[in-house]
């Protein structure tokens, strides 16, 4: 089992590769009475066309990935759930654009749990029947988010900015792709992104780390599983160009709701690069629209932004955008007076001073994550999928440059690259 220090931060992480390809994380936390465990397949909602090493290419129904994880948890003798809170743990799983994760917190039979976690998911059971009945949940669950005015005006955004790439569909899928969907369907998806090989198990917490791999190795030893081969994606190519500049959606608010953004052209997808782009994206972000920056706080005193306005910066395979925005007023005003400001700052340079500032909050959130079993699961699980190590980050951090921000400001801001959603009652 290989140990990788961390000095700076006093951590040490634990990690084997087993026999079968699926890699074990372990981050003891002395002290910390609760684990949290998460068990993630690199498998997302965007996976809809895939080829595995000695089969044919597939192309399957849009939500399937979201359709699989709820599957999981049904068993023959029951749900899974039940089994959970017996052993007085709480589970959940989700899916998102490039991931599907199972997960359970506890503070109590912890080894227990991990087999009860790693069995379950390594035990698919679809039936003709169950999947039929699950058909109903899915499409009532889509058309209660169809009537969610924050769920509209976030997809809304991503429908205007992006044309054929399948991260503009809803990760549930539609109806009448939800209903298409099939049993056999469904085992063609697992068999292909649920082998151990494209999985990886991450534990955090107060646990004796040389017991619990030992645990987890014999409970991996007693499964067979046959070869995993490669897995290859594709995706349609996606025009430069967005598909509209504005989406507009009529609902019962009492207040507009708007979101607008800049589509990219996807730089590198995994690695420390793509880490670093990210970084830079979210750091340049935060300095020019973070809470103390004097933009928002304009913004605020004009009473065209409340506390709810955000911003994010989301990428993936083959995907990378920005998203700004919440509750307003008046919309168009502010497209107006934040572009406006974003092309200023572009000109002129962020300044300095705010960088700095900037760059010390977001590692002082980070060493305050650090606190959270929770929070770094979830994270830890996300920079690894995309070939990042989440505690090295800090060292990332203190390297980016002024310049990198205004760099990645000036690709990023592209008035030819925006859409607007909106969603009004009016």
């Amino acid at each position: 089992m290989a140990r990788e220090e961390y000095p700076q931060l006093q951590e040490t992480l634990l990690h084997e590769k087993l026999d079968n390809g699926l890699d074990v994380f372990i981050l003891p936390k002395p002290g910390f009475t609760k684990a949290y465990a998460t068990f993630a397949t690199s498998y997302g909602s965007v996976d809809n066309r895939f080829k595995r090493e000695g089969h044919d290419e597939v192309r399957v129904p849009d939500g399937i990935a979201h359709f699989l994880e709820h599957k999981m948890f049904e068993e023959p003798e029951g749900d899974i759930f039940s089994t959970f809170a017996s052993q007085g743990a709480s589970a959940n799983a989700f899916t998102s654009f490039d991931r599907t994760v199972y997960l359970f917190s506890a503070t109590e039979s912890i080894e227990k749990n991990v087999e009860t976690l790693l069995d379950f998911v390594q035990n698919p059971y679809f039936t003709d029947e169950n999947v039929e009945k699950e058909k109903g949940i899915i499409v009532q669950e889509i058309n209660m988010y169809r009537d969610n005015a924050d769920w509209r005006v976030y997809f809304g955004l991503i429908e205007a900015l992006y044309t054929k790439h399948p991260v503009h569909i809803d990760i549930a899928g539609t109806p009448e792709s939800v209903r298409s969907i099939t049993k056999e369907m469904l085992y063609e998806c697992y068999n292909t992104f649920y082998h151990p090989s494209n999985m990886s198990l991450f534990l955090v917490g107060g646990v004796d780390a040389e017991a619990m791999m030992e645990r987890i190795k014999a409970n991996q030893s007693r499964k067979n599983f046959g070869p995993g081969g490669e897995i290859e994606r594709f995706f349609d190519e996606e025009p430069e160009a967005v598909r509209t500049p504005r989406l507009v959606t009529k609902l019962p608010v009492s207040l507009p709701k708007c979101m607008f953004g800049f589509k990219e052209i996807p730089g590198p997808q995994r690695g420390e690069e793509a880490i670093r782009r990210e970084l830079a994206s979210k750091l340049m972000l935060e300095s020019l629209l973070g809470a103390s920056s004097p933009l928002y706080q304009e913004l605020y005193d004009d009473n065209l932004i409340s506390d709810g306005f955000g911003y994010e910066y989301n990428t993936g395979p083959g995907y990378s955008f920005s998203v700004i925005g919440g509750e307003t007023r008046d919309p168009d005003e502010l497209i107006k007076r934040v572009t406006e400001a974003l092309g200023r700052a572009a000109e002129s340079g962020i300044d300095e001073r705010i960088f700095e500032r900037t760059r010390r909050k977001r590692i002082g959130s980070y060493l305050r994550m650090l606190n959270s079993p929770e929070a770094i699961a979830s994270e830890f699980t996300r920079y690894r999928s995309r070939g990042g190590d989440l505690f090295k980050l800090v060292e990332a951090y203190e390297s980016l440059t002024i310049g990198e921000l205004n760099a990645r400001l000036r690709e990023h801001v592209n008035p030819s690259r925006m859409s607007a959603s909106i969603v009004r009652g009016d």
